[in-house]
């Protein structure tokens, strides 16, 4: 059984969090982000650390609290140090450019273009090569499964936009007579 609800969260010098009620906000040096969490859940902030609690161990509650703890973790871990993606287009003529708007061009008919979110930021240092870095795991995460999405590997030659260190287990062909 997990027990990751009670490990304790060490907040670092410059991060500063404030809470009114249930809606929790973690301002440090790369930026700010706000949550609401679950009633549910107590939290303490004390010296430096915060902890959390839980009222009793039904399952939903147990689940609640990990996850409570976890998303409170990648708040302050986001506005100190911050998360990446990193994509690659493989395949023959695939490339991505910037240009206000990411434009993929992955073997359709006409590019791709996709608006970046302003919390986010991206960079294309070469044709084949995406970054997507911002403060918010969870919007890293969802725009980079997004670009992904628009030409996923196939497994067959591997084309397709992958993540950085994604294994794509490749089928064989059909065999011939």
């Amino acid at each position: 059984m997990s027990r990751i609800g009670y490990k304790t969260v060490t907040i670092p010098d410059g991060v500063d969090v404030k809470r009114d009620g249930n809606e929790v906000t973690v301002k440090g040096p790369k930026g700010t982000i706000t949550r609401t969490f679950s009633p549910i859940i107590t939290m303490d902030v004390k010296d430096g650390e915060v902890n959390f609690d839980r009222p009793d161990s039904n399952n939903k509650t147990r689940a609640l609290h990990g996850t409570t703890r976890a998303n409170f973790n990648n708040m302050v871990e986001g506005v100190t140090k911050g998360f990446g993606k990193t994509l690659k287009l493989v395949g023959v003529g695939y490339r991505a450019q910037l240009k206000g708007k990411l434009i993929l061009s992955v073997g359709y008919s006409n590019p791709v273009e996709m608006d970046v979110p302003s919390s986010l930021k991206v960079e294309v240092p070469d044709n084949n090569t995406i970054i997507i870095s911002g403060i918010s795991k969870q919007e890293v995460g969802d725009f980079a499964a997004e670009i992904r999405a628009v030409r996923s590997p196939e497994p067959y030659k591997g084309k397709g936009i992958r993540y950085e260190n994604e294994h794509i287990s490749l089928k064989e062909g059909k065999t011939g007579k």
